[in-house]
């Protein structure tokens, strides 16, 4: 079996951001130069997230609107007893999750139509790392 790891820095504009990542992780597959395999996508922060959906705008609006509902960035969160200020998004990377394995076939990432691969940045505004690790023969 081969591997092949790249990583990935973010310094977001913002600091909630949605960054379609599909063409990266593409590349990095054809860089492993494997036929079949999978590759994982890895946030390497805990307030970050990798998904997989839609690249639709309306989509995007609504998840966001979605994570805030379920944890508001001006909540009170014990978490920002230890002085920090970032408890919901925390709480916002365990919902979309901080990884996501992908398939490769026949050289290519195995993706459906509509699908596409996302960094999910939830306290941006600094600099983060993803790690994309392809593996196969």
């Amino acid at each position: 079996m081969n591997s092949h790891t790249k990583y990935l820095t973010f310094n977001t504009h913002k600091k909630r951001e949605y960054l379609n990542i599909t063409a990266e992780v593409e590349m990095a597959v054809r860089e492993a130069k494997i036929r079949e395999g999978m590759v994982l996508v890895s946030a390497m922060h805990i307030t970050a997230g990798v998904f997989v959906n839609d690249n639709e705008s309306g989509f995007l609006k609504d998840l966001d609107d979605f994570l805030e509902r379920l944890a508001p960035e001006d909540a009170f969160y014990r978490h920002h007893q230890t002085g920090e200020s970032n408890g919901d998004a925390h709480l916002k990377n365990i919902v979309v999750h901080h990884q996501v394995i992908l398939p490769v076939t026949k050289g290519v990432l195995d993706l459906g139509p509509w699908q596409q691969v996302f960094y999910a940045e939830f306290d941006g505004q600094r600099a983060k790392r993803l790690i994309i690790k392809v593996m196969g023969e």
